[in-house]
């Protein structure tokens, strides 16, 4: 069907005749052009279509993710079911993300189609990365499946998508934040439209104590204090540009940290730890995408990232503690093309080709520099017949390592890895299948950290299995969605770090098999009307992660996975009316096994309520968080306590028009 003349017969018939007659008594088009000037109301126009995804997506965007109590990556994504984090504590603390119990290395984070890596240790640290310059936060499992995607969109286990916002206008806005904590936070955002071009400068600032007090309960102690060392100063400058195909991204980022450790008393009789980090991050990414006609799309991409960490450790306390203080720097270019080939309206192939080049130097004693080359090439072929759609693509690694110390590189690893979805869509119903292998390479401080480090170090193997079905439909006003996916992952060749000559020298070693079986079942419900707008959004995985090692090791055969729960959930709610918005949301995490030294050492279940009231008049957005309102004790990993309730209250003022809700 040709939508263009159907366009211009309704575009014609308001302007020749219902224009006219309500503007009184025939008068024509053209005398009431030139006579006055009328503004018609804006209106939205929102359609429900089928998502036609043959991969499992679970999305944030817009208003909602805007309306979240949450201040980083890691905070948004705890909402997504399958999903856990794995946070040391306060602002300053380490987050990373782990999928279906794959791994943080299995995890891709991607920032507008480019991959946030990290060569030295293969994760990324969510807290870094602020939710105030995004559109979208999305993860999916399985490979996402758009046209010319770069070949490392193929090579994650799992896959989150950091989608920058576009402007639409011009605006300053000023935002200053206190918190519990002693925590301050200023922010500076100005956006710009221009002759199709896009663009934004955002700068933020954060310095907080992070003194929250905690409590430590176990079999054998009970105990209050008030963590120290936890404080955190940052500054956060990032920028981009867009127009048509067009896009390119700066960041930068500055920060001074304590690492407060576990809460072990020293001999002092006080939990103390006075180690400290530095970062300096920063990183230029650049892409272009263009269609020629209906049957050619290519996209390309390029970046560059260097990376400063700076860790010291200096324990007065106790003279038998080891005192560090290292430099590391890591540089990284890379470079992407894509080529999107449609001979039928039925069929394309996407074929690409991806190289990285990554340097890590660090002072510490006997470590030489090491230099990876990384390269990956695809080919996918995706087929749609009616209500049918099938896709399979075959994945090319290449790694090899160049270092001058005297035992050498690691040999170079080449691998092929295989992908198949197949997925069937009918009105607002899908039902999908797929299969992936996929391999992730020992990081360089596996292989090459000193004394810990093995060169012989094989690939860790994953093989996934998801059957899923999802469905969407609209109701007038009201808009529902459910989806829910049964999944198997196996992982062989696990990379652990184990003491194999002593206490004190442990060793990176491929140990250990594991299988993991689990259901994610997803809903939301939409509904708005008039001045009300009310959101409903639920997550629950059910999932059991067991070791399969060794059948004869009967203290740990069949036994949880470290840190894995059977049961978690979260739910959230957003109550809008006018200029007032309200969101609730809780998420819960059962309890986890974090060693098999002792049946009795778990980690406590624990539910976890946020809330945020936000109301906008005019120019000005206030906006009260409370986090675990509750005030509950609970712990990512053991002895490093979570904050407890805290408060957060922010002011924003805004010049211009930026689409800024409460």
């Amino acid at each position: 069907m040709k939508t263009a003349p159907c366009i211009s017969l309704v575009y014609g018939i308001l302007l020749t005749v219902v224009l006219p007659a309500l503007c009184g008594h025939g008068a024509s088009a053209q005398t009431m052009a030139s006579d006055s000037l009328h503004h018609l109301q804006e209106v939205e126009v929102v359609a429900v279509t089928p998502t036609k995804l043959l991969a499992t997506e679970q999305r944030l965007q817009g208003k909602e993710l805007q309306q979240l109590s949450t201040t980083s990556i890691a905070d948004a994504l705890k909402y997504f079911a399958g999903v856990q984090i794995k946070d040391y504590g306060g602002l300053g603390g380490l987050k990373t993300v782990n999928v279906r119990s794959l791994g943080a290395q299995h995890v891709g984070v991607y920032i507008d189609g480019i991959r946030i890596t990290n060569a030295q240790n293969g994760t990324v640290d969510l807290g870094k990365y602020s939710l105030s310059t995004l559109e979208t936060v999305s993860l999916y499992n399985a490979n996402r499946l758009e046209r010319a995607q770069s070949a490392s969109e193929y090579a994650s286990g799992a896959t989150v998508y950091l989608q920058t916002r576009k402007p639409g206008t011009d605006s300053l806005s000023v935002m200053a934040g206190i918190g519990s904590f002693h925590t301050y936070r200023g922010r500076l955002n100005v956006q710009m439209s221009r002759r199709g071009w896009q663009g934004f400068i955002d700068g933020e600032y954060l310095n907080s104590r992070g003194d929250y007090p905690f409590r430590y309960k176990s079999e054998y102690e009970d105990t209050t204090g008030r963590r120290t060392n936890s404080d955190i100063e940052y500054f956060r400058i990032e920028g981009a540009l867009f127009k048509r195909g067009f896009a390119t991204h700066i960041y930068s980022y500055l920060s001074s940290r304590g690492c407060p450790g576990g809460i072990v008393r020293r001999l002092s009789d006080k939990y103390t730890n006075v180690g400290r980090e530095w970062d300096r991050d920063i990183f230029v990414q650049a892409s272009w995408q263009q269609a020629f006609g209906t049957r050619h799309f290519v996209r390309l991409n390029a970046k560059y990232a260097y990376e400063y960490l700076r860790y010291n450790t200096d324990y007065p306390e106790n003279q038998n503690t080891a005192r560090v203080d290292n430099r590391y720097r890591q540089n990284d270019a890379y470079a992407s093309a894509s080529y999107c080939l449609s001979p039928l309206r039925w069929l394309y192939l996407n074929l690409g080709y991806d190289a990285r080049m990554s340097w890590l130097r660090s002072d510490v004693r006997n470590f030489s520099s090491v230099r990876r080359l990384d390269q990956k090439a695809v080919a996918d072929l995706h087929l749609e017949w009616r209500g049918l759609r099938a896709e399979g693509s075959l994945l090319f690694q290449h790694y090899k390592d160049h270092t001058r110390v005297q035992a050498g590189a690691a040999n170079p690893i080449s691998r092929f890895t295989p992908s198949i979805s197949i997925g069937w869509f009918w009105g607002g119903l899908t039902v999908r299948g797929w299969y992936k292998k996929i391999f992730r390479v020992p990081t360089l401080n596996d292989l090459y950290y000193t004394q810990a480090g093995n060169r012989n170090l094989k690939p860790e193997y994953t093989r996934q299995w998801n059957v899923g079905v999802e469905y969407a439909a609209a109701f007038g006003a009201l808009r529902l969605s459910a989806q829910a996916d049964a999944y198997i992952n196996h992982i062989d060749n696990r990379i652990v770090c184990l003491p194999l000559r002593g206490t004190y020298t442990w060793s990176m070693m491929n140990y250990g098999k594991t299988l993991c079986r689990g259901l994610n079942l997803n809903a939301s419900g939409r509904w708005a009307a008039g001045e009300w707008s009310v959101s409903l959004l639920g997550s629950l995985t059910l999932q059991r992660d067991v070791n399969r090692t060794n059948s004869e090791d009967e203290d740990t055969y069949n036994l949880p996975i470290r840190y894995s729960p059977k049961v978690s959930f979260g739910l959230t709610g957003m109550v809008g009316w006018r200029w007032l918005s309200l969101t609730v949301s809780e998420v819960h995490v059962g309890r986890r096994i974090w060693s098999y030294a002792d049946p009795r050492d778990i980690l406590a279940p624990y539910n976890n309520v946020d809330l945020r009231l936000a109301g906008q008049w005019r120019w000005l957005l206030a906006s009260l968080e409370v986090n675990d309102l509750l005030d509950v004790q609970y712990e990512h990993v053991p002895r490093y306590p979570m904050p407890g309730r805290s408060f957060r209250l922010t002011l924003t003022y805004t010049l211009g028009n930026t689409n800024i809700k409460p």
